[in-house]
């Protein structure tokens, strides 16, 4: 492999998936080669050079590693691998190329086999953030009025053009008299006239002058939508400032706060021995706030009581009180039917109504040997094999099957010939499926995920494009069009298709909203256009994670109104316990709610974490959400009215289930990766076990 490419390491359950990237030739800034790190057995040692790396951002190095003997000869070595704990973050290739993508602390592990032995070993990797280019301030609209305050925000820009929340900002002003500032940016105004406020960072400072102006205000009125509420309904608080003559006054700031007395006594003690009753192994985090609101007014609660929201302006307080009951939602999951697979992982499915009339499924697998399953599931409760199919593949990733009933395509990874694409399947008999067609022009690296579209089938190809073919004749496939963003080191990993809308997940980059023939910009198959996009700061802790956010992502249109777009993210720790054959391991993310009603500001307003698990793909009908979050199984979710605030602690959760068997690929250790409602029914897609089949029953509602 020569210098100027390197590999980009995907580690999902310790398993190492290779996109090619290019970059520069190995750079020059790193700490000297000559020391070495050594783990291993009495016998023999693996000696890993250099002992560590401290490198900037866009640097590269080469880590390199050899098995000795006790006399420190050279041992012939069987494999040597290298890879990243952090491959988004360092990328590593399997030759110990390294290339530093984000400031942060990470490690290069190696592993190596000789004679018998496995030895393992690790650079650390010290990237450092880059100097800090520019602060701004954002613009207020609020007037600054004596005896008030102005909260003021600061961006900090690095050098790279990344905001950094991380560097801390030192306030000033000219004319304290006149107006001060504390540590948080507030502008507190003591007398009329102009002042001066500094906002420094990083060695960066900006100026701005503000006016302080005579208080108009007289009187504060604070009105709410209504005066009782469940938890996790979202109500709207409006703050009026009126001047002596009972005129509204504009742009006053007004600031909002809520004083929450929940209905019922919980301590933080009380709530860790809950956690410890369902699980050894449970994180501590604090308890969420009984109730939030914004400062535009937007209140939510998640545990019932009784609230009063504050309003301040300058001069002026006005409170308006709020109860809040529980939320009742009391749904059961019943187990339906199984069908096991138990020497493989599952990695998907889909279910259909055949040409038939019957309804069947279609399961993937993962690490396996090439195999996609077919069902018979027209009684959920004896799901029955009904054909299968192998393609050269070490993993059937993604399957999905056409709205005329009659198609299926499957993904492929890992192919002995390294040629993977897709393979067209005709399920017109879902007993005596067919190969119709194989593609992988282009398509040669991998296909992780998949949609099939009014007859186009978008395919994720090799984590960093999407390719659209077209599929009107399953057995001429061709390619119509693509769509790559061009940031450097993007990785594409999911998409869905809903209304003509492409919902593309970008991993670091965020979602992506393609016109793919909704009408808006007239995009369509052939040409995909961008109409919207997220990105959401993600906290990376780059010694103990893997993380992945946007790594799927599904739309929601409220009958509130709103336009929402839910996306998941998956990370996982990385140890040990992730090396195949090993213990089952816990996944950790959650999923964002984005509210795109607005196209060009999208802005996350809610979310859905459970902390002790993370998740991954979620469906939704109705105003419910199916949820697999892994290692906590499926979960059902309200998604009625406004969302707002964390949906888990709202009391929103209708019902669980956890996949347990005991004769699974790991015994009682459920990993769910898919979720599908069909009617009346929800299958599932659990790694160690195979396809399931359960019931949602009982799903009250209190309306207060």
């Amino acid at each position: 492999m020569t210098s100027a490419s390197t590999t980009r390491i995907s580690v999902e359950r310790g398993v190492a998936a290779a996109v090619v990237l290019g970059f520069s030739a190995l750079g020059t800034r790193h700490s000297a080669l000559g020391a070495s790190a050594v783990l291993g057995g009495d016998s023999l040692r693996l000696e890993v050079r250099p002992s560590a790396l401290t490198l900037q951002v866009g640097d590269t190095a080469r880590v390199t590693a050899r098995v000795v003997n006790p006399l420190g000869a050279p041992v012939e070595t069987r494999s040597l691998t290298f890879f990243s704990n952090a491959n988004l973050s360092l990328e590593v290739d399997p030759s110990g190329h390294v290339l530093a993508v984000r400031p942060g602390q990470y490690r290069v592990m190696v592993v190596a086999m000789a004679g018998g032995a496995t030895l393992r070993g690790q650079v650390p990797v010290s990237v450092p953030a880059p100097p800090i280019s520019a602060v701004e301030l954002a613009a207020d609209a609020h007037q600054l009025l004596v005896g008030g305050s102005l909260r003021l925000r600061a961006r900090v820009i690095d050098r790279l053009g990344v905001e950094r929340a991380d560097v801390p900002v030192r306030w000033a002003t000219g004319e304290p008299r006149i107006a001060s500032i504390d540590r948080q940016g507030y502008l507190t105004a003591h007398r009329e006239g102009s002042v001066t406020v500094v906002a420094s960072a990083g060695g960066v400072e900006v100026q701005r002058r503000y006016m302080a102006v005579k208080n108009p205000v007289a009187s504060l009125e604070l009105r709410a939508g209504r005066d009782t509420a469940r938890t996790g309904d979202v109500v709207a608080f409006t703050a009026v400032a009126r001047d002596a003559r009972g005129a509204e006054v504009e742009n006053v700031p007004v600031e909002l706060s809520v004083n929450a007395t929940p209905g019922y006594p919980v301590t933080y003690q009380q709530e860790l021995e809950r956690w410890r009753a369902d699980s050894v192994e449970r994180p501590i985090v604090p308890l969420a706030p009984a109730a939030e609101i914004d400062q535009r007014g937007r209140f939510v609660a998640s545990k019932p009581g009784e609230f009063t929201v504050l309003a301040v302006a300058p001069g002026q307080v006005a409170r308006q009180g709020i109860t809040v009951v529980p939320r009742q939602l009391a749904g059961v999951v019943d187990l339906v039917g199984h069908g096991a697979v138990r020497h493989v992982e599952t990695s998907d499915i889909w279910v259909w109504e055949g040409v038939d009339g019957r309804d069947y499924a279609v399961t993937g697998t993962r690490n396996g040997n090439g195999v996609a399953y077919f069902w018979d599931v027209t009684d959920p409760a004896t799901p029955t094999l009904t054909d299968s199919v192998v393609v050269d593949a070490r993993t059937v990733n993604a399957v999905k099957v056409s709205e005329n009933k009659r198609t299926a395509v499957i993904s492929r990874e890992g192919a002995s010939t390294r040629r993977n694409g897709i393979v067209i399947l005709d399920v017109t008999d879902p007993r005596r499926v067919r190969i119709v067609a194989e593609y992988d022009d282009r398509l040669t690296g991998g296909v992780h995920s998949l949609f099939i579209y009014r007859d186009h089938v978008y395919a994720v190809n090799n984590l960093r494009r999407l390719d659209v073919i077209n599929i009107e004749n399953p057995a001429r496939p061709y390619r119509t069009g693509v769509f790559e963003l061009e940031t450097p080191a993007h990785v594409l990993h999911d998409v869905w298709v809903v209304d003509g809308i492409a919902y593309v997940s970008y991993l670091y980059d965020g979602v992506v909203l393609l016109d793919v023939g909704n009408g808006m910009t007239g995009g369509s198959p052939s040409r995909p256009v961008r109409v919207a996009g997220y990105k959401y700061p993600v906290d990376i802790n780059g010694e103990t994670q893997f993380a992945a956010p946007a790594h799927a992502t599904f739309p929601y249109r409220s009958p509130t109104g709103r336009f929402y777009v839910l996306v998941g993210d998956e990370s996982y720790r990385i140890r040990k316990g992730n090396l195949p054959g090993s213990p089952p391991i816990e996944a950790a993310g959650y999923v964002h709610v984005i509210d795109f009603t607005d196209l060009k500001k999208p802005e996350e307003v809610a979310r859905y974490e459970i902390p002790e698990a993370g998740s991954h793909n979620f469906w939704i009908a109705g105003d419910t959400l199916y949820l697999t979050y892994y290692n906590a199984g499926l979960r059902v979710v309200d998604l009625s009215g406004e969302l707002k605030g964390n949906l888990y602690e709202q009391g929103r959760e209708i019902a669980k289930y956890l996949p347990y068997d005991k004769d699974g690929l790991f015994a009682n250790a459920p990993f769910t990766k898919v979720a599908q409602p069909y009617k009346g029914h929800i299958f599932l897609a659990d790694v160690y076990s195979g396809l399931w089949a359960v019931r949602l029953r009982s799903q009250p509602r209190l309306t207060p």
